[in-house]
């Protein structure tokens, strides 16, 4: 069974049996995958924290063939998010946004604009893990929604609908450089979350979170 090496965020995680984890992940190259994490809840794993949620990682893995699930070999951290945790608000949007790319993402499918939206928009809340939590919540939902190839007629007011056009022209990658508040775009943003509601099996469960910051 060869062995192959790929970029990937974590998007969640599972327990399975005694110490193992299930891990379901975004590749670069091969799309959403699941697999089984030997012993990775164990103290001793050799995983560390590298299977926390959107740690972008560098995983080796493998596949027999009579299986659905790959086996996770190793994970090296590229990239964590650790840094914004100590804000409840970038908390919520890193839920938000492992539990969107989750549901939309069709497994074994490779999305190169969805990966590195999930970079740009990572990086962005990094950088303004305080300030720039709906900046990156409503870029992260709109291209989301592109993306995953459905976007309605947005009803909006002029103001969002001209912030929308500026986002429509940046390239994916490439945040607009405008001063978001809480208030900016909000009645695009709640539309977008109800499209992605629309279109996925069962309701976002950090939603409400989001909508009561």
């Amino acid at each position: 069974m060869p062995v192959r090496v790929s970029e990937a965020f974590v998007l969640r995680t599972y327990p399975f049996q005694e110490g193992d984890l299930i891990v379901s992940f975004f590749t670069r190259d091969q799309g959403r995958l699941r697999g089984v994490a030997k012993r990775a809840r164990r103290l001793k794993s050799t995983f560390g924290s590298t299977l926390e949620r959107l740690s972008q990682v560098r995983v080796s893995y493998y596949q027999k063939e009579s299986s659905e699930l790959v086996s996770l070999d190793n994970c090296e951290l590229i990239q964590t998010q650790f840094g914004v945790l100590n804000s409840w608000e970038a908390s919520v949007a890193l839920d938000y946004i492992a539990e969107v790319s989750e549901q939309l993402l069709p497994p074994n499918e490779p999305n190169e604009r969805f990966y590195r939206l999930l970079a740009a928009v990572l990086a962005d809340l990094r950088a303004n893990p305080v300030t720039g939590v709906w900046r990156a919540v409503t870029y992260f939902t709109y291209w989301a929604v592109r993306l995953s190839g459905f976007l309605p007629e947005l009803k909006v007011s002029p103001a969002s609908r001209d912030l929308a056009r500026v986002m429509a022209a940046a390239p994916v990658g490439e945040m607009t450089p405008i001063e978001w508040t809480k208030e900016t775009g909000a009645d695009l943003r709640r539309q977008l979350c109800r499209e992605i509601e629309m279109h996925i099996e069962r309701r976002l469960v950090t939603l409400p979170l989001l909508e009561s910051l």
